[in-house]
C-alpha cells in the first residue's frame, strides 16, 4: 500500500516530525550538558507524542485510502481481511 500524503496532511506530518527532529536534538543537547533528569525526560516525552501524533495521522490517512480503494474495488485483489489485519497491527505498534 503506497501512502498518498498531499496538503494538509502532508503538512501537518511533516511539521510534527519536524518537532520531534528539534525535540529530540534539544535532549541530545541537555544530556550533554548535564542537564537536570526531570527536564530531560519532559522533552523526551514530548518529543514522543510528536511521532506518536505523526504515526497515527500517516496511520488514519492510510485506513482512509484504504477505505476508499475496497470501496473502488482497487486493492489488487487483497484480501479484505488480510488489509484490515495489517492494518490493525499498524495501528497497534504506535499503541
Amino acid at each position: 500500500m503506497e501512502l498518498d500524503l498531499a496538503g494538509a496532511e502532508l503538512k501537518a506530518v511533516l511539521n510534527r516530525l519536524r518537532r520531534a527532529q528539534g525535540q529530540i536534538s534539544g535532549v541530545i543537547r541537555m544530556i550533554e550538558e548535564g542537564r537536570d533528569c526531570e527536564e530531560v525526560v519532559t522533552q523526551l516525552a514530548a518529543a514522543s507524542r510528536a511521532l506518536d501524533r505523526a504515526g497515527f495521522a500517516i496511520i488514519a490517512t492510510g485506513l482512509q485510502q484504504c477505505l476508499t480503494e475496497m470501496e473502488n474495488g482497487k486493492r489488487d485483489g487483497e484480501d479484505p481481511d488480510k488489509m484490515r489485519a495489517r492494518l490493525e497491527k499498524l495501528f497497534l505498534s504506535l499503541a
